[in-house]
């Protein structure tokens, strides 16, 4: 798929500024909602790669979770806890690096917890490279197990380049869900690996040019009939963030409208990225009947009660047409992440 942007008339590129300005103006007017629990961002230092992360409920996946971007070369966590009643804020400050924010605000109504978190990007991310991830989202890149996130970022920055895209994989369990035993603190990909590796397609959207992918597992077992509803699987995790930038949709999309073009999907050529999705973990079963009542994760909550309702059945989505999960290497081989011009050009 062609990365190439399409000129847009005077017109589109004001309603686009606009727009931009709108959900910067009510991610400020957010910063009301937010309570501090802990706040360590004096220890921001010039250069610090910084993660931003909105969170309910998550103490199964935090340990690991933070084990994985530290691993990777995150400095600091900047988290949004929303209302959780399992431990997970108690956990959380307990950390030497993060710094952590309460609300028991509307998730669906701050845009999916967006508000929140643009709002302390714009705070303390301007001139940082910032990584946008859910406690269910593990970022690999090819060799991500020897190059770090401040190598790959140098690369990056020695191309031009201040956004890194990348696809969001669904991992699952071979049986039925919620009957595998998971230990946390745990690399969670021993129990969900396995994974679709197609179909996927992928398009662009106009105006703004964002990149639209669908397929995989869930459209396979739970959107046969209505694959338009599928979730959207590309993301723009990593960008070396400015206070003129905002996410539209999760990290989906964002404005100004070139960000937008540094992915190009699956079997694309640009540089990417894949984010490993924990969310088929054994207790994803209850999850979904409590989500399902929430209403709090789509716009229209009505049109997806099946999605929960055949989550929560505990369904095998293993086929034998499903492959299992080796490790990056593999995945590039398969088309899902690119790497064209590194590890050499990384340098260390």
């Amino acid at each position: 798929m062609s990365t190439d942007q399409q000129p847009l008339d005077w017109v589109q590129r004001y309603k686009l500024r606009l727009k931009r300005k709108r959900l910067l103006w009510r991610s400020f007017r957010s910063r009301r909602q937010l309570s501090t629990l802990c706040d360590r961002t004096q220890q921001i230092g010039p250069g610090a790669i910084l993660a931003f992360t909105t969170l309910r409920n998550e103490i199964t996946r935090l340990p690991w979770f933070i084990h994985h971007y530290r691993a990777l070369g995150v400095d600091h966590f900047l988290m949004v806890d929303n209302s959780s009643d399992d431990g997970s804020a108690a956990y959380l400050q307990d950390q030497p690096d993060v710094s952590l924010w309460q609300t028991d605000a509307s998730y669906r109504a701050s845009r999916f917890g967006l508000d929140w978190l643009t709002w302390l990007q714009w705070r303390y991310g301007h001139g940082h490279w910032t990584l946008m991830v859910d406690a269910d989202e593990l970022l690999i890149y090819a060799h991500h197990d020897t190059y770090s996130l401040h190598d790959l970022t140098g690369w990056l920055e020695r191309r031009g380049q201040v956004a890194f895209g990348a696809l969001m994989l669904d991992l699952y369990p071979k049986g039925p869900l919620g009957t595998q035993q998971y230990d946390p603190g745990t690399d969670p990909t021993r129990v969900l690996n396995m994974f679709d590796p197609g179909p996927y397609r992928a398009r662009r959207q106009s105006p703004m040019g964002n990149l639209w992918v669908q397929g995989g597992v869930r459209e396979r077992a739970f959107f046969t009939d209505q694959p338009e509803r599928s979730p959207t699987l590309n993301k723009i995790p990593l960008v070396r963030w400015s206070r003129y930038m905002a996410y539209v949709n999760s990290c989906h999309s964002a404005l100004p409208r070139p960000l937008n073009f540094v992915y190009d999907g699956p079997g694309g050529q640009a540089p990417s990225g894949v984010l490993l999705h924990t969310k088929f973990l054994p207790e994803v079963v209850e999850k979904s009947r409590i989500e399902k009542q929430r209403r709090q994760h789509f716009h229209d909550p009505d049109q997806f009660s099946a999605y929960y309702d055949g989550i929560a059945q505990g369904p095998d989505l293993w086929t034998a047409a499903s492959a299992e999960l080796r490790d990056w290497r593999q995945l590039q081989e398969l088309g899902l992440m690119q790497s064209r011009g590194f590890p050499t050009a990384m340098g260390k």
